[in-house]
């Protein structure tokens, strides 16, 4: 079928002028050249808009956006829609970014602890670099989704990149448990990790290192490790001994 469906094409160009061609081929050249502009373009717009989230802070406006990068909003608005278009734009490279560096951090790790230790230490890091683009794209405003389809896969991603290590710790990979703690675990590290990202910077504050694993233990050996042993009760043996 495809023989005979290029069949008549090739005979159709033949057919054309070669002034016909030319003009074809011109047009075609320019199409490829502004495909390239403007994805260039977007590209550049997208690396600007960081930049002033960075500088602004997670809730700048797009005319803010737009001042800070040197341009005018309606180009964003040309190029991206809206506010939440953009922010899916910009989440899209932020969110690849970070899963691919949450992925290398799991090799060469020979325990699960290990493992999921690297990659929330990882994740910590990535986000620390900037916690005003992090909740940029992971924070949207009201009336927008708040789950676009980028931070749901990356956060599936990261599910999935847990659930491995652990299929041998459960004994039955096809226990339905398996889904469970690895979709818990997602939860506390975001929890947790967010309100380390929005606690002041003082000197008792722990670094992404020290923070990754205190929430791994959190999920490996829970709280407590962490709890003071239990205060004796005495008073049943005193009721014991009046009577």
């Amino acid at each position: 079928m495809n023989s005979l469906q290029q069949g008549p094409a090739v005979s159709a160009r033949s057919s054309v002028p070669s002034a016909d061609k030319a003009t074809v081929a011109s047009l075609d050249g320019r199409s490829v050249r502004w495909d390239t502009h403007r994805e260039e373009r977007r590209r550049a717009l997208i690396k600007a808009t960081r930049r002033a989230i960075h500088r602004l802070g997670p809730d700048a406006s797009m005319e803010d956006i737009a001042v800070t990068a040197g341009t005018s909003k309606s180009v964003f608005y040309r190029y991206f829609g809206d506010k939440s278009g953009l922010r899916n734009a910009v989440g899209t490279v932020v969110i690849r970014q970070m899963q691919d560096t949450i992925a290398a951090a799991r090799h060469g790790a020979t325990d699960p602890l290990e493992g999921v230790t690297a990659m929330i230490s990882a994740y910590l890091q990535m986000a620390q670099t900037s916690p005003n683009v992090y909740f940029f794209v992971t924070v949207p405003e009201d009336g927008e989704s708040r789950q676009s389809g980028e931070l749901s896969g990356f956060f599936d991603s990261i599910t999935a990149m847990i659930t491995d290590p652990l299929r041998h710790l459960l004994g039955d990979p096809t226990s339905p448990l398996l889904g469970y703690w690895p979709k818990a675990a997602i939860g506390m590290v975001r929890t947790a990790g967010e309100l380390w990202l929005r606690s002041p910077g003082e000197p008792g504050k722990p670094d992404f290192n020290t923070m990754a694993g205190q929430i791994s233990a959190w999920l490996f050996n829970g709280v407590g490790q962490f709890a003071s042993p239990a205060t004796p009760d005495h008073s049943a043996t005193a009721a014991e001994g009046k009577s």
